[in-house]
């Protein structure tokens, strides 16, 4: 498997792996939705898993792996605001849960530009 290969197929599986859990642990993502979205919290989070697997399909595909990338950094663009209403919420939690909480804030940032490079990879 080659490097750029091994870059898509790791972040296809993150990405996977992302929404399947929000499929089968609703529960853990819904306090984080944004409360200004229309609707139940509930419907978002199976969003938001479906829209991961979707893009996940995409980068596992060479032929769509570059809109894929594409998609995959609009989609950890996407979810910054729940990451910082997560941050905010936690602020009062234990050190452990403050440090996931705001660790996973500068997290988006390497992810975005790893979904980008996976897509200029694929020209």
């Amino acid at each position: 498997m080659t490097s750029r290969r091994g870059e898509a197929v790791a972040l296809a599986g993150l990405l996977a792996a992302a929404g399947v859990t929000h499929l089968l642990r609703p529960r853990y993502y819904d306090p984080i939705v944004p409360r200004t979205l229309p609707g139940p919290a509930r419907l978002w989070t199976y969003a938001s898993g479906v829209a991961e697997l979707a893009v996940a399909a995409a980068v596992a595909r060479p032929a769509s792996r570059r809109a894929g990338g594409r998609a995959a950094a609009a989609l950890f663009v996407a979810v910054l605001p729940a990451n910082v209403k997560m941050a905010v919420d936690w602020r009062h939690r234990r050190p452990t849960r403050r440090a996931i909480a705001y660790g996973r804030l500068p997290l988006q940032v390497p992810l975005i530009w790893w979904a980008l490079r996976v897509a200029r990879a694929n020209r």
